[in-house]
């Protein structure tokens, strides 16, 4: 059976008995467009091109691919993109897209993927969309074309191109512009640009280009505002290292979102979530006991990326865990490290108690002079062809025990072996050289850092 691509990102999902001899490679490839897929793109569009087909390649890198995709290029109308997998006729691919218009010629970009609905992107602007998949009648929706948040804080521009409907206070710190040319008709607060069931707080002078109608006594000492409120350029709360507080509440008491001017902290109160993704799949909070983040309602993975990862505990004065980049990864207990990985293997400090137990084994090359690396094997073998020296190289620290064993053939004509003079041999003397073609199997044993050896011979004219 061979090998098929997923719908989503288009990943070589192999079949059994397929890709013989290369599934490390298929699989790091998959692993790396899963990355590219969280990742950042750009793609330009042919100059004045109407049409224009973005593709996720099957098992290969793209910029379709990618989580945000930025569009440049020339347009002089507006351009249609097609979206699809594979072939660039298949509409299965499901997908997040962040997709930002930064054409030139101030013209729209349209997002197709099948014959369902599209999506229009101005220029200068970013929508999320989602691509369902259907095939043929695939659409790509709108991703916050119906959004409902609890708690929204923004802390740059926002554009509101239809209603908003605030249920809580707004505080304004910058200026109001209204541009509905609506004019007020009645004292009713029902008619006009701006309506108002209650009074208006207004703490500078307030410029009325035409009529003001005033039933009763003004006093705006404050503004709350249950209509629609729509800005068409930035809302600004405060200035430049003079901000203000902004509280957002929930429909659930003592639930709140509250940017703290003087702490430059944006707080989230009990059980106000920070929620993620459009199916809400990760959610960032406190329950009043323990803190949480949560990724319960995804069926996707949970990824952390750092060059250097630390988990501390509460009082940040010891580390429980660290990973780093090209580098170790590391376990303590009560702040003392008890296993860390190495470039050769693994490091573990204290008692150890396995469950299964296999050495390493190197077969070293014949010559004059043969250093055993320690840190690579704990048995050697080696075929003499000449007279040779041996040294021993990177044992184990001292304090730390560690054996290893040789087994050595001799040469076809008997020729002499030089150990290093930090061996002591049991019985005061270096064991005779082997006779020809002979095997001797040594056996040896250090515990200050391989200041001293012990050796041993382990047998001799082994057959």
């Amino acid at each position: 059976m061979a090998s098929t691509y997923v719908n989503d990102l288009r990943l070589n999902e192999m079949a059994t008995g397929d890709q013989s001899g290369a599934w490390g490679t298929v699989t790091n490839t998959n692993l790396e467009l899963i990355g590219d897929a969280f990742g950042y793109a750009t793609e330009a569009i042919t100059t004045n091109a109407d049409t224009h087909a973005t593709v996720i390649a099957n098992g290969a890198a793209d910029a379709g691919r990618a989580m945000v995709l930025k569009y440049t290029g020339t347009l002089d109308s507006a351009c249609t993109i097609t979206i699809s997998g594979g072939d660039a006729s298949t509409f299965t691919v499901s997908k997040l897209w962040y997709i930002h218009n930064a054409t030139s010629g101030s013209q729209n970009i349209i997002i197709t993927s099948g014959s369902g609905a599209n999506i229009t992107i101005a220029n200068g602007q970013t929508k999320c969309v989602y691509t369902d998949g259907a095939g043929s009648g695939g659409a790509v929706i709108d991703t916050f074309a119906a959004l409902s948040v609890v708690d929204l804080f923004v802390d740059d521009d926002l554009t509101v191109t239809d209603d908003l409907t605030v249920n809580g206070a707004t505080t304004l710190a910058g200026v109001l512009d209204i541009t509905d040319t609506t004019d007020a008709s009645d004292a009713t607060g029902d008619t006009g640009a701006l309506r108002t069931e209650g009074g208006a707080s207004i703490a500078k002078k307030l410029f009325v280009g035409t009529d003001l109608d005033v039933d009763g006594t003004t006093n705006l000492d404050a503004v709350d505002i249950d209509g629609a409120v729509q800005l068409d350029a930035t809302l600004t709360v405060g200035a430049n290292d003079q901000g203000y507080d902004v509280t957002l509440h929930g429909d659930t008491a003592a639930r709140n979102v509250v940017w703290d001017s003087s702490a430059d902290s944006l707080i989230f109160s009990d059980n106000a979530k920070a929620i993620f993704g459009a199916g809400s799949d990760l959610k960032i909070f406190h329950d009043g006991s323990d803190s949480w983040i949560s990724d319960d309602a995804g069926t996707g993975n949970l990824y952390v990326r750092s060059n250097d990862f630390i988990i501390l505990n509460a009082p940040n004065n010891e580390t429980l865990f660290r990973a780093t980049q090209d580098g170790s990864v590391i376990l303590y207990h009560n702040n003392a490290i008890k296993l860390a990985t190495t470039a050769t293997g693994v490091a573990i400090t204290g008692t150890v108690k396995p469950t299964t137990y296999q050495e390493t084994y190197v077969a070293s090359s014949a010559a004059s002079t043969v250093t055993l690396d320690l840190a690579t094997a704990t048995s050697f073998s080696l075929t003499m062809g000449q007279a040779t020296t041996f040294a021993f190289s990177n044992p184990p620290g001292s304090g730390t025990a560690f054996s290893f064993t040789l087994f050595l053939t001799q040469h076809s004509s008997a020729v002499a072996i030089t150990w290093p003079n930090t061996v002591d041999w049991a019985g005061g003397s270096a064991p005779d050289a082997a006779a020809a073609d002979a095997l001797q199997a040594y056996a040896f044993f250090t515990r200050d850092g391989g200041t001293t050896y012990y050796g041993f011979l382990g047998g001799t004219a082994i057959a």
